[in-house]
């Protein structure tokens, strides 16, 4: 039998490993620079932030959405962020009528505006909804930020910004995936707000 101590103890230290790594890559930390400063200046111009995933990554998605709506930690007023894996009947609808592939395109090409931005997040960097999300995104010239894992990808190539999170296993990447998204939603709060820590 596994004893739960030393599970647990392996996956604080596989966590710990992969944020240590992380903190150590100059150049994702940089990339994640820009697509923070590229979201505020998308929030400063009246637009809102997209957000799709699949799996644990959707629910990584409504999670954040959540806190842009209402908050992260401090009373403010509410930004707009919608996380595009909600609605059961648009996503049965567009994957029955047109494909699973389309099921997070087809509501950016609705929905998105010139000063609006998007988040795919896609620990494998391979989903196939998430790429085309991000064709669209080309498509309407609005910018798509990218959290992912296992090297990138093919997401990684195509999207404006792509902050690969280390970790070789899914809960892991998933792990830094919700700090680098905490992290996003503190920095435009601050920005937004005038918070000064």
């Amino acid at each position: 039998m596994v004893r739960a101590i030393n599970a647990l103890e392996q996956n604080l230290n596989a966590s710990i490993d992969a944020k240590k790594t992380f903190l150590l890559n100059k150049e994702q930390l940089e990339v994640f620079n820009q697509a923070v400063q590229e979201a505020i200046k998308r929030y400063k111009s009246g637009g809102r932030l997209y957000i799709a995933g699949n799996g644990g990554s959707a629910a990584d998605a409504q999670h954040l959405a959540a806190e842009f709506v209402s908050k992260l930690a401090r009373d403010r007023a509410p930004l707009p962020a919608e996380a595009l894996t909600v609605d059961a009947s648009i996503l049965t609808a567009i994957g029955n009528d047109y494909g699973f592939d389309q099921v997070f395109s087809r509501q950016l090409q609705c929905k998105a505006g010139k000063n609006d931005i998007f988040l795919g997040i896609t620990t494998s960097g391979n989903s196939e909804n998430i790429l085309k999300a991000v064709e669209a995104c080309k498509e309407l010239s609005i910018p798509s930020i990218i959290f992912t894992g296992c090297y990138g990808g093919k997401v990684a190539s195509k999207a404006d910004f792509c902050i690969v999170a280390p970790g070789a296993a899914t809960s892991t990447i998933q792990e830094i995936h919700i700090v680098l998204a905490h992290t996003l939603c503190q920095c435009v709060e601050a920005e937004i707000f005038n918070f000064i820590d």
